[in-house]
């Protein structure tokens, strides 16, 4: 029996008890009021218990529900500081971390999964987990070859737990809303829970880490662990040190966080084109700073994380969440980027109509369309960009105020099914490089990797002539 808290009633009433929880301590706050505090430090007070109960509750729980917290913490960048604050430090923990699964059930697992010896295929394994996430924890060992080895075991009932959650945080989505104020709640739950039954395969998950581990066995820059064994409800893939990218974020040097996000962008924009596959759970617990030499591990660590003499490499984990592009990223993407950074409004127009993200029903101008646009992809236009939470905050507010034209605008446009986890992708990826304040040249990658971005020879000479011709 497991010990992941998996019966209906008992997960629903836990997860209930999270909006009943914020009205509670809203008029908890109202008498605080009463009695003479002020509004800002009873308003602090209030959103650091809402932020406490949040990971109590979600971390306890795993599978959906910890999944969807997970989810949001990666958008923490885009809310006003007065929100973000309280909010990180817990909602960050879900990066990282969340209460263990007892020692006998990831035994009882072990047992079933690798037969009663199991032990016996392990020179040493740590009983205590290395870390904890929505549907499994991760224990550290050596393998019987030697190798050091990272043993991922899923929670017995993970995939009943995902869907009741996820089902009952459809129920909650108007209520959980303003936990991240201009966000809608409902397409993020859907579009995770229609990822759950991949994610719980960890026959597909060994297949794409092996994909990205081949293809970047020699890249100096990104490392995937190899795969060293996969079966029903476990997962051994060799174990990498370094640094996790949620220490880059709250503690790391400028140089660690202007790395990590060029390897971060690279990593994003490179992988489709070269591996047919796009990761898609970009948030911070899923990748390591790691010094490129392995030499110099213990000079990072005695000079404070300057990696010796040495430069970054980054370390990518967990492949449970992917999206296939056999073609690599969609050319649109990159055709779309490159002629609203031309200021061709009609093409832009033109080309978004046609893949679906200007509905056939609707007109839009075209120019507010592409005035729409410039601001979003204003990395994309200078030589480097510096990410900073103030930048996504007043991307999100412009897009979220009912008054601005670009939210008048944005409620008209479309997103395609086939769009929409690359969307979300970007999106997240862009709030990780926000949170790490990182100065990054995107421009760089999009012209190497995003296909459409820069035009062919063939294409620019077609163009040429055709602008001759007009």
């Amino acid at each position: 029996m497991s010990d992941l808290p998996r019966k209906a009633v008992t997960r629903t009433a836990k997860l209930a008890a999270l909006p009943l929880g914020f009205a509670g301590r809203a008029t908890w706050g109202l008498g605080k009021r009463i009695g003479g505090k002020s509004a800002e430090l009873v308003g602090r007070e209030l959103q650091q218990r809402t932020a406490e109960q949040l990971f109590k509750v979600l971390g306890e729980l795993k599978g959906g529900a910890m999944k969807f917290g997970q989810a949001m913490s990666v958008f923490e960048s885009a809310l006003p500081e007065e929100v973000a604050g309280p909010y990180r430090a817990a909602l960050t923990k879900l990066q990282e971390a969340a209460p263990p699964m007892p020692t006998r059930t990831v035994h009882s697992v072990l047992a079933e999964r690798l037969g009663e010896d199991w032990h016996d295929l392990f020179l040493e394994f740590e009983d205590k987990p290395a870390a904890a996430a929505s549907i499994g924890q991760v224990h550290r060992a050596v393998w019987h070859d030697g190798r050091e080895v990272a043993v991922k075991v899923q929670y017995p009932g993970a995939g009943e737990a995902l869907l009741s959650d996820l089902n009952q945080l459809s129920r909650f989505a108007r209520l959980l809303g303003p936990l991240i104020p201009g966000m809608d709640i409902k397409p993020l739950i859907a579009e995770l829970r229609d990822r759950v039954s991949e994610e719980l395969d960890y026959a597909l998950e060994a297949q794409a880490q092996r994909a990205h581990a081949e293809e970047f066995a020699d890249d100096p820059d990104v490392l995937v662990p190899a795969v060293v064994h996969q079966c029903e409800q476990v997962l051994v893939t060799e174990w990498i040190d370094g640094i996790p990218l949620s220490e880059v974020i709250t503690d790391g040097t400028q140089e660690q966080r202007d790395r990590a996000g060029q390897l971060l962008a690279r990593f994003l924009f490179s992988g489709p084109s070269r591996t047919g596959l796009l990761h898609a759970d970009p948030h911070p617990g899923n990748f390591r700073l790691l010094p490129d030499d392995p030499e110099d591990a213990v000079d990072a660590e005695d000079t404070g994380g300057s990696g010796g003499k040495g430069g970054w490499r980054l370390g990518v984990l967990d492949f449970g969440t992917v999206d296939r592009l056999p073609g690599g990223l969609p050319p649109t993407i990159g055709d779309s980027l490159r002629m609203t950074l031309d200021g061709d409004a009609e093409a832009v127009y033109d080309l978004l109509r046609e893949e679906g993200f200007v509905k056939e029903s609707i007109e839009l101008d075209p120019d507010a369309v592409l005035d729409y646009l410039l601001p979003i992809i204003e990395p994309a236009q200078a030589d480097e960009f510096t990410f900073t939470r103030g930048w996504m905050r007043s991307q999100a507010a412009r897009i979220a105020d009912p008054r601005s034209p670009a939210h008048q605008l944005g409620k008209q446009l479309n997103l395609p099914p086939a769009y929409l986890l690359i969307h979300r992708v970007t999106l997240s990826t862009i709030g990780v490089l926000c949170q790490l304040g990182a100065t990054v040249r995107l421009r760089d990658e999009l012209e190497e990797w995003l296909p459409g971005f820069v035009l062919a020879e063939d294409d620019t000479l077609a163009e040429e002539d055709s602008a001759a011709g007009a």
